[in-house]
């Protein structure tokens, strides 16, 4: 007998000791699973994110909570069809969904159609959980598997209670799977799973606003970290721990996953560890991720950088906001731990491999100012971005917030408040983020309004300013010309 009925809406189940937030995403899977229940209907969801942001995790948890029968099913990157169809079999029949095993083949011929049979053979008539994770890796190995899942799914799933889960770390082709000209097409929700936001991060390892920040920077919000990160330690003591491993977390999570995406070390890597050593612009980077031949030509990185931009998104690129175009974009590894790796963790993690742990440590309290200043900055404007649309700051017409730079960059603007980007029509605030151990004081304060005049579309009493600083403001500054001046708590509040 299968797990009894009654369990089916008992959803204040407690949470799995090491399981942090994800709330929203556990009550968006909660109600496809009722839907599933009241319709008596199939439903299918994709959910998407890179590796090691919790993909696995969650969904486990989530059928760990579900109290209905499911079947976890893991691909295994380079296994062939057949070894895939053996590997299904065995999990189908191990797991608590078949309601007669027997009908499962000790057996395959590794064709993925007969195994979808099989499995709507041995369904349940109550509602169940059917999880396929590492998808990618199942198209990957099998040119048909796609044409053959959509098959199943509309001869033999959608019409049964059960709740098809897809995950997949390679996003673009997780988003190729329910493409308009896919098989599965119109048959999934899509579910993008992102890292923890820094309040879940601060919530997760009860640290103050100030070091929840900063662990989020670290940590990159990923879980695959979190979880080995004792709650209350403060993130550059967490560091230092971490030092004395070279197998942590902290370095072997970002470590596989450019290994994972960029194997080889090719143009794509070059121009990966350019931008994570600090090159920003087009130009510099071309420079650091040529050859003895010379700079990376044009034709070679515009292409690249778009690719590793839109379809792999571990960069991101920033562009000059304000009310006309400007230059040069600025590109940045998109995930800060990955960022963090690239610009220090790996050279840290060579000395620690070394059995030098205290060397591995000094090398990142010399890079942790500089990097940190940086890396806190679109975390920043981000969180300026919830507030205005939450109400919370005094521009609610706010849409998006970026930076300003000229060609020169000087001056470049740390923050600017607009309609839209990236050439907007209004602008709505500017200011500054001073994320050190010293106040904003007077000097900074003449500083970004002197800057703020070369800004297009700055407007002396029509656009408003805004502080941000990690040690506060010194006492007895005029304010006065400050609409907004935000600390740690109130950075991290506007993801609360």
């Amino acid at each position: 007998m299968h797990l009894c009925r009654c369990h089916l809406h008992r959803w204040d189940a407690p949470v799995s000791r090491g399981f942090v937030g994800r709330a929203t995403e556990l009550g968006l899977l909660r109600k496809r699973l009722d839907q599933v229940v009241a319709s008596r209907r199939g439903s299918a969801v994709a959910i998407r994110g890179r590796r090691q942001v919790g993909k696995s995790r969650l969904v486990q948890e989530f059928c760990d909570q579900a109290g209905v029968p499911y079947l976890f099913f893991t691909a295994t990157k380079g296994a062939s069809p057949v070894e895939s169809v053996a590997a299904f079999f065995l999990d189908l029949r191990d797991s608590s969904l078949p309601i007669d095993r027997d009908l499962v083949p000790a057996e395959s011929a590794g064709r993925w159609p007969d195994a979808f049979r099989v499995l709507a053979a041995v369904l349940p008539d109550s509602p169940a959980v059917v999880v396929l994770d590492e998808l990618p890796w199942l198209a990957e190995q099998d040119g048909l598997f796609d044409g053959a899942l959509q098959t199943a799914w509309d001869r033999l799933l959608a019409g049964r209670p059960v709740l098809l889960l897809l995950l997949g770390s390679d996003i673009h082709m997780m988003e190729r799977l329910t493409a308009y000209d896919r098989p599965f097409f119109g048959r999934a929700d899509n579910l993008i799973l992102g890292p923890l936001n820094p309040a879940e991060t601060g919530h997760a390892l009860g640290l103050g606003p100030a070091d929840a920040i900063d662990a989020h920077l670290v940590s990159g919000g990923l879980p695959g970290i979190l979880r080995n990160w004792p709650p209350g330690t403060p993130p550059l003591l967490f560091v230092e721990q971490e030092c004395a491993d070279p197998a942590s977390p902290l370095f072997s999570v970002p470590e596989s996953t450019l290994l994972a995406e960029f194997p080889a070390p090719d143009q794509a890597r070059r121009v990966l560890e350019a931008i994570g050593s600090g090159d920003r612009t087009q130009a510099n980077i071309a420079a650091s991720a040529g050859n003895r031949e010379g700079a990376l030509p044009s034709g070679s990185l515009s292409p690249l950088l778009r690719r590793l931009v839109g379809e792999k998104r571990v960069l991101a690129v920033d562009e000059p906001l304000s009310t006309r175009p400007g230059k040069p974009a600025l590109y940045r590894i998109a995930d800060s731990n990955l960022r963090f790796y690239l610009a220090a963790l790996r050279r840290a993690q060579e000395q620690a491999r070394r059995g030098r742990p205290e060397s591995a440590f000094r090398l990142v309290q010399r890079r942790w100012p500089a990097w940190r200043g940086r890396a806190v900055e679109p975390l920043v404007r981000e969180s300026l971005e919830l507030a205005s649309a939450s109400g919370a700051s005094p521009w609610p017409d706010v849409e998006t917030v970026g930076g300003w730079w000229n060609r020169q960059f000087d001056p470049e603007v740390d923050l600017v408040g607009a309609d839209r980007s990236p050439v907007a029509q209004r602008l709505y605030v500017v200011g500054s983020v001073k994320w050190l151990g010293t106040p904003f004081d007077d000097h900074d304060l003449a500083e970004l309004m002197r800057s703020a005049v070369a800004v297009p579309g700055f407007t002396l009493g029509g656009t408003g300013f805004a502080v941000v600083s990690l040690s506060g403001t010194n006492p007895g500054m005029d304010l006065t010309k400050v609409d907004l001046v935000w600390g740690p708590g109130d950075v991290l509040a506007a993801w609360r």
